[in-house]
C-alpha cells in the first residue's frame, strides 16, 4: 500500500469516501456503517477544509494500492493541543472503502498512522468511538487500545449528522 498526506485536489474524493463508509446506502456494504443511528453526512467539503485550516499540525493520510490509483482509505492524526507536552495525539476518521473492508486495509492504515505520529514524538494516541459500536471498539482493543473510562458527548451540530438516539463517544488510548 502507498500512504501519503492528502492534497487539496483529493478533498472532494475524500469527502465521498468518508460518507460512503459511515453513512448512506453504500455504507451497508461494510461493517463500519453508522447509518442505522445517525442520519445525514459524516463530513462535507467545507468542514474538511475548515478543520484542516484550523489544525495546522494535523494530517489526513491517504491509502492507495498504486500511486495514481483510487483512494482506498484515509485517517486523520494530529497532536492533541489540550494535552501538554505534545506526546499525545488524536486519531480519527479512520476510513476504508466499504467494499474493501475485508482486505485488512484498516490494520495497515492504522499502523501507518501510529508510526507517523510516533515519528513526530507521539507516545500515546487516543480516539473516540460511538458507544453503540461494540464491534469497532473490540477491533481497536485487539490492536492495543484500551478503554479509558472517559466519555465525550456526541456533537449536536448538523455537520456531523443527526443522531436518531442519544449518542456519546467512549474514549480509547494506546501507548506507543
Amino acid at each position: 500500500m502507498i500512504f501519503a498526506p492528502a492534497v487539496e485536489s483529493e478533498f472532494p474524493a475524500l469527502v465521498d469516501l468518508v460518507n460512503s463508509a459511515y453513512r448512506g446506502q453504500s455504507s451497508q456494504a461494510g461493517w463500519t456503517t453508522e447509518a442505522d443511528y445517525i442520519d445525514g453526512q459524516r463530513i462535507d467539503l467545507e468542514s474538511l477544509e475548515q478543520d484542516l485550516a484550523g489544525s495546522p499540525n494535523a494530517v489526513l493520510l491517504t491509502a492507495r494500492d498504486e500511486p495514481d490509483g483510487p483512494l482506498l482509505g484515509c485517517v486523520w492524526v494530529e497532536p492533541d493541543a489540550d494535552v501538554p507536552g505534545g506526546d499525545t495525539w488524536y486519531l480519527g476518521m479512520l476510513t476504508i472503502r466499504p467494499d474493501l473492508q475485508d482486505r485488512q486495509l484498516g490494520r495497515a492504515l492504522l499502523a501507518h498512522a501510529e508510526a507517523h505520529a510516533q515519528g513526530r514524538g507521539a507516545k500515546r494516541i487516543h480516539l473516540g468511538v460511538v458507544q453503540l459500536r461494540d464491534t469497532l471498539i473490540a477491533w481497536y482493543q485487539r490492536r492495543g487500545y484500551a478503554l479509558t473510562g472517559e466519555t465525550e458527548p456526541f456533537p449536536i451540530a448538523e455537520r456531523f449528522g443527526k443522531p436518531r438516539r442519544e449518542l456519546w463517544f467512549v474514549m480509547l488510548e494506546k501507548t506507543l
